[in-house]
């Protein structure tokens, strides 16, 4: 097993893969975030982690950015690459956002406002 070396990083994304994220092409947008990361020479700076499920399967692919707490909905590997060169600019990437993370999460539409409660 690996063991990281996590000083200098940025940003942690988790990557949901749950089985609707799954079907909302999940593994190709974790493929091409790690890709755009090593295409930028940023591995040192942006972790990834893929997760099984987010709870917002309505919203799939969702991606979290950590430590901002910003929640991304509707990702696709296009978009994925989109918010790699974002977060290596500190910005978000704006017509995803799902939840930001400010004295609280927040949702950044009345889509995101909605839930369903947990069983």
């Amino acid at each position: 097993m690996t063991t990281w070396n996590l000083q200098g990083t940025v940003s942690h994304l988790l990557i949901c893969n749950g089985s609707d994220c799954k079907k909302h092409k999940g593994e190709e947008v974790a493929e091409a975030i790690e890709d755009e990361i090593t295409k930028q020479g940023a591995d040192a700076l942006i972790h990834t982690t893929v997760t099984r499920c987010n709870g917002r399967c309505s919203d799939a692919c969702v991606v979290i950015s950590y430590p901002e707490g910003v929640w991304y909905r509707d990702v696709t590997p296009k978009s994925a690459k989109s918010l790699v060169r974002k977060v290596l600019k500190g910005e978000q990437l704006e017509e995803n956002l799902l939840y930001t993370y400010e004295e609280g999460f927040k949702a950044a539409t009345p889509k995101g406002a909605k839930g369903k409660k947990k069983k």
